[in-house]
């Protein structure tokens, strides 16, 4: 049976992306010529082992670096063309973020933090007040939207890093290890979260992980290894 997916627009592709980073006058490469097209609406998990240049590819996917050779399409526009403050402009509209340290401000409230990637964009300060709210209702913390991080628990600090990722309405939501910090029942909780996402509001997931548990939401698996694509899997029914 023909994967559903393979009929839908693509919103990211890598074109034979090699990534090598000089420390002093050693040369590391750190992506070998990576190929990886990510369909609009797909559920994508990226596995591999500490050091097969996961976070290295993160950052490719995300824009938050642009690669030695190779190029990064987005949207059909290549990245590599863009300054930098054009890149951080599409950065924000189009991607969400949602990393494994939270990365919260400690002096802000969950429901500042949530508004915060809001100040950049057009919107007035009663709509973004009314997203944070009503989104931070949607991810179970209608009654900690005044807490600060340190007043809330690793799973309530995620959930606010969800709210705050989905606020400008992205096409991507990228996740680097969201459950690495979490016992296993918050972890649970954050990847229901993230399969609601993509079922419900039909968006498009990235997820980079070790843990070769979460390749069950997934509906393509991409492994790497030592900085290369090793395999790429298709799980049907999720398609």
């Amino acid at each position: 049976m023909a994967n559903k997916s393979s009929s839908r627009e693509t919103v990211i592709q890598l074109k034979n992306v090699h990534k090598t980073y000089h420390i002093g006058e050693v040369s590391l490469e750190v992506l070998k010529g990576i190929n990886l097209e990510v369909k609009k609406g797909e559920f994508v998990v990226i596995v591999g082992p500490s050091g097969s240049g996961k976070s290295t590819l993160m950052n490719q996917v995300g824009i938050l670096d642009i690669p030695t050779n190779g190029s990064i399409l987005l949207g059909g526009q290549d990245i590599s063309k863009l300054s930098e403050s054009d890149l951080a402009q599409l950065r924000g509209r189009k991607i969400g973020f949602i990393f494994q340290q939270f990365n919260l401000i400690s002096t802000l409230t969950a429901l500042e933090n949530v508004i915060l990637p809001t100040i950049f964009q057009n919107m007035s300060v009663e709509e973004r007040t009314a997203k944070s709210e009503n989104l931070l209702k949607q991810v179970g913390l209608g009654d900690r939207m005044n807490h600060r991080p340190n007043e809330l628990s690793g799973g309530q600090q995620q959930r606010v890093a969800i709210a705050r990722a989905l606020i400008n309405n992205p096409e991507i939501v990228l996740a680097d290890e969201p459950t690495g910090n979490l016992d296993s029942k918050s972890g649970q909780q954050v990847m229901d979260l993230l399969a609601k996402l993509h079922t419900q509001e039909k968006k498009t997931i990235i997820l980079i992980t070790h843990d070769i548990e979460l390749v069950r939401y997934a509906q393509k698996i991409v492994h790497i290894k030592d900085g290369e694509i090793v395999k790429i899997k298709h799980n049907h029914h999720k398609s």
